[in-house]
């Protein structure tokens, strides 16, 4: 069983014995036949992964490892705001006819600010801090951009990360870690997958900082599950579970703008079989 196995199945057992029930209550989200949907949530669930020990991939089921590399630097590398640029379909349904999703995601990390020591975008921040200030404690992104949420598709979900450099006894290399700020999940349709692809950002950050990948913290607000997905849920925590695989990153690019979808290596990847057809409310 992968470690993140056991945070998965834990995390869902909780949300669906302890968790509050939004029924009949007024809630945004709607089912495609127009149905509202309601959903078993948690407040304030908090995950931590470890880096060093293995790669945070559940195998009760596959998470698509090289679509959420490329979801990650769609995001954060082109820090594009168009599906176009994506090679998957998971944002199709909030694009407009020109493939736009408004001012998210891609777009705010793009935005570039006045600092000190010049013009720079949200990223392009972050690596020069990691570069010539990592101790700092303020080495943080935040996309929820409230003078521009009236112009996005869908309100970010993973809106912040904040990165914070240690060093253990012992080792030459200093270590990042990172939490992830979330406001809201699906717990069945993103969990790992959103796990996954920032563990893949953290590695990719501490790699050209040349930094070991320590921990990533995750942080939800409201963790839920929807009600349709509940006996998906049920199914899925009673399977069969398998050792993580080994995830590695081509140690040969130093500069994150250089990294693509051929220099990531998954292997030794065993899971239980996919849910196809995830209902998805929108």
């Amino acid at each position: 069983m992968s470690y993140a196995d056991q945070v998965f199945i834990a995390m869902c057992r909780d949300i669906l014995e302890n968790g509050c029930s939004t029924e009949g209550e007024k809630v945004r989200p709607k089912w495609e036949d127009g149905s509202y949907a309601y959903t078993v949530k948690k407040f304030g669930v908090v995950n931590r992964y470890d880096l060093t020990k293995e790669f945070p991939a559940i195998t009760l089921r596959r998470t698509g490892i090289k679509s959420a590399f490329d979801e990650i630097l769609w995001i954060w590398q082109r820090k594009s705001n168009n599906i176009h640029d994506l090679h998957s379909h998971i944002w199709d349904a909030w694009a407009d006819e020109n493939g736009s999703i408004g001012k998210a995601y891609g777009y705010q990390l793009g935005v570039k600010h006045q600092y000190r020591e010049g013009m720079m975008d949200q990223v392009d921040r972050v690596l020069y801090d990691l570069k010539h200030n990592p101790y700092s404690r303020r080495i943080m992104t935040n996309i929820y951009v409230h003078q521009d949420l009236h112009e996005m598709a869908l309100y970010p979900c993973a809106y912040s990360m904040t990165f914070n450099v240690t060093q253990k006894p012992g080792h030459d290399r200093l270590t990042l870690n990172a939490v992830l700020n979330q406001r809201s999940q699906d717990v069945l349709a993103a969990n790992n997958w959103n796990v996954c692809q920032y563990a893949l950002l953290l590695m990719m950050f501490a790699q050209v900082s040349d930094m070991e990948a320590g921990e990533l913290l995750h942080v939800i607000a409201d963790a839920h599950i929807y009600d349709r997905h509940i006996p998906l849920i049920q199914e899925l925590i009673t399977r069969e579970t398998h050792d993580a695989p080994t995830v590695r990153l081509n140690p040969e690019v130093k500069d994150f703008y250089q990294f693509t979808l051929d220099d990531l290596t998954v292997e030794n990847y065993v899971t239980g079989p996919q849910i196809k057809n995830i209902p998805v409310a929108v």
